[in-house]
Formats: C-alpha cells, structure tokens, sequence
C-alpha cells in the first residue's frame, strides 16, 4: 500500500527563487565588462579600390564586357591575428603539430 500511496500522492508546487536586484545587476556587469573583438573590420580606401579591381579583373577573366558589384570588403583585424597566433603558440606547448581554432576573442 506504500507504493501505491508515493505513486499516487500529488506533490506540493515548487516555489520559484527568483534573484535579488543586486544578483541580477552582478550579472548585468559582468556581461558589460568583456567587448568581442571582431575578427575581420572594414578595409580603407586604397585597399578597397586595389581589392576590388583585382577581384573584378579575376572574376571577368574573359569576359571582358561583364560587370561586377563590390559591395563590402573586409580584412583580417591585426589585434584579432596577433591574439590567436599568441594564444595558439602557448596552447600548442611542446606539441608543434596540434592545430586550434579560435571561434571567439573578447577582451576586458
């Protein structure tokens, strides 16, 4: 009769904790604190133009009358570069054959 007794019982709601205003502005703080570096940011001018008539002049090959639209062209963030080369270097040790992907950098 136990058994059926603990099966057949209906249990007492669940009270929710919800967190204070000081946990939730801990929390808000934190996340504020770290900015993601973005891996790859807008090219300059000169590039752009070099980029872009080096990539039509590709894309054409020989097709001389075709037209092409550039619309964004962008290049790899130098801090982004040196952050992952460093950290890969440090994470790789002694074992010069491992290879690591870095997904996300974000700094403080």
């Amino acid at each position: 009769m136990g058994l059926f007794a603990r099966l057949l019982k209906k249990s007492e709601p669940h009270q929710e904790i919800t967190k204070t205003s000081s946990e939730t502005l801990d929390d808000n703080e934190s996340e504020m604190k770290w900015k993601a570096v973005p891996a790859y940011i807008e090219a300059s001018e000169e590039e752009y133009q070099l980029v872009s008539l080096i990539a039509t002049a590709i894309a054409a090959g020989d097709q001389p009358k075709s037209q092409f639209v550039v619309k964004k062209v962008m290049q790899r963030n130098p801090e982004a570069k040196l952050v992952s080369i460093i950290a890969s270097s440090l994470a790789a040790g002694l074992n010069e054959k491992s290879q690591f992907v870095i997904r996300r950098i974000n700094k403080n």
